[in-house]
């Protein structure tokens, strides 16, 4: 069988699928490696009372996965991993509806449904024991043994996410303000910051508070406060604040044994020196055993070797409910 979309007889190949908050990037290819192209869509798979819609994320692919298949002329997409921000605890009706949906469409015999923390992991790590951080708005630390998964944070900004770039812009912010009031523990260097991002402070939380985008825009005022640590004692604070923080998910997810390394991936680590050099002594005090290495690639190479190993049967990482299932999927 071809998939409607699929080249007739072309290769059969593989859909790896990153879903995140800032959209959707996809690669079609062959296990062996010798086809493999890319899309990507910058509209972010929505959540509803359901929690993540699968009808908008198979909407979201089908054009997608079509151009894909006509530039690599694949043909049946066998094997298809889809890693989702939110899977762990907005999943439940995703994994009900998109096996199915899957193998309708696309022709997949076997799906695999991963919090995109694990696609992360596989694409900084590859199958072996450690840990990864994985932050940018948010922030997450996952670890294994390769016999279970570990997850530290990744609550959300409301919750958790401590040490994210959300956490650090909110954080940035409230010292805006205190400086602003009078309060103890203002910053007046971050308060002009803000006031020349926001405007005057008294219209901070109308700005702020009505819009569906808060953690976003709580997380484009990080680098701000990064900009300032040089100079400004609070915001340097504010750092090694998050700094300890993330050590801390690190070392609650890492194995103990000689093998474990402990990498780090996202856009957060971006902001250089004045995160990256408190976050080194700390991991280096919470966790001296353990060796850190650079990160492979991202979540969506992580999709790919995921699949990759599915399609040749040695897929090696633990499973688990809510954090990697594989399906078997059957014809409806």
């Amino acid at each position: 069988m071809t998939w409607p979309g699929g080249a007739a007889g072309g290769p059969a190949g593989f859909l790896a699928v990153d879903s995140g908050g800032s959209g959707l990037r996809v690669v079609v290819g062959t296990p062996d490696g010798a086809v493999s192209a890319r899309r990507e869509s910058a509209v972010p798979v929505r959540t509803g009372p359901r929690g993540i819609d699968a009808e908008h994320l198979m909407g979201q692919l089908l054009p997608l996965v079509r151009s894909l298949t006509v530039e690599t002329g694949v043909g049946e997409l066998r094997t298809a991993v889809v890693g989702a921000a939110g899977l762990s605890t907005l999943g439940d009706a995703l994994r009900a509806e998109l096996p199915g949906a899957l193998r309708r469409e696309f022709g997949a015999r076997k799906a695999v449904l991963a919090a995109d923390a694990v696609t992360a992991y596989v694409g900084a790590l590859g199958p072996r024991p450690g840990a990864v951080v994985a932050a940018g708005t948010g922030m997450i630390a996952i670890g294994t043994d390769l016999t279970r998964w570990h997850r530290a944070d990744g609550w959300g900004h409301l919750l958790g996410d401590c040490g994210s770039g959300a956490w650090i812009g909110r954080a940035g912010l409230e010292a805006a303000l205190r400086a602003h009031d009078g309060r103890d523990g203002g910053s007046a260097l971050l308060l002009s910051r803000a006031e020349e991002v926001f405007g005057p402070m008294p219209g901070l939380p109308g700005k702020l508070y009505p819009r569906g985008d808060r953690t976003a825009v709580l997380a484009s005022f990080a680098p701000q406060v990064s900009a300032c640590a040089d100079d400004d004692p609070v915001a340097a604070r504010i750092l090694r604040a998050a700094a300890g923080h993330i050590a801390e998910s690190a070392a609650a997810v890492c194995p103990d044994g000689e093998d474990a390394v402990i990498a780090l991936t996202g856009g957060l680590f971006r902001m250089g020196a004045p995160l990256l050099e408190p976050l080194a002594k700390e991991l280096a005090e919470r966790l001296p055993q353990v060796r850190r290495v650079p990160a492979e690639g991202d979540p969506l190479l992580g999709a790919v070797r995921i699949a990759t190993a599915l399609a040749e049967g040695r897929l090696a990482l633990p499973g688990d409910e809510r954090m990697l299932q594989v399906v078997a999927v059957n014809q409806d």
